[in-house]
């Protein structure tokens, strides 16, 4: 029987916290969604809980990455690509989506505390923030500039 390599656990773990990750925003977005103003919702948006676990997590790849890999390139293109072959580097940068994506979620929900958009109307902003981040944010700020308008 092949004993399991270093670099094959490794992937599985990288999988692992992935997966993790993923299900944690996942479970995060669909009270956003669906029940932003449900106690626990506001609990978990007022502390910024999954927010913050998903950032140590990040802390800790983004470490792990620059430990482990060659020095952090932001100066180019081909650079920024070539450090999205390291797994840890990935991880990170996946994390780091996660989070600001959802920090964007949050900060949108806190704004119709006083905007008082309909959640029907919240709701497609939210899910764009959700799968595609700026887009939704996009989507909201026109939103916001209508509501602003007729307030």
């Amino acid at each position: 029987m092949e004993k399991p390599t270093l670099i094959s656990n490794s992937y599985d773990t990288h999988s692992e916290v992935f997966s993790l990750a993923n299900i944690t925003a996942f479970l995060m977005w669909i009270p956003m969604i669906v029940l932003p103003k449900w106690k626990v919702t506001r609990f978990l948006i007022d502390f910024k809980v999954i927010p913050i676990f998903l950032a140590i997590l990040y802390a800790f790849y983004i470490v792990q990455s620059i430990l482990n890999g060659p020095a952090m390139d932001f100066g180019s293109l081909k650079a920024v690509m070539h450090l999205f072959t390291i797994e840890e580097a990935v991880l990170a940068g996946w994390l780091h989506y996660l989070v600001f994506d959802m920090l964007v979620g949050m900060w949108m929900l806190d704004k119709n505390k006083t905007l008082k958009i309909h959640q029907a109307i919240m709701a497609p902003c939210l899910l764009g923030t959700f799968m595609m981040g700026p887009v939704g944010f996009l989507l909201f700020m026109g939103v916001r500039k209508f509501a602003k308008k007729n307030n």
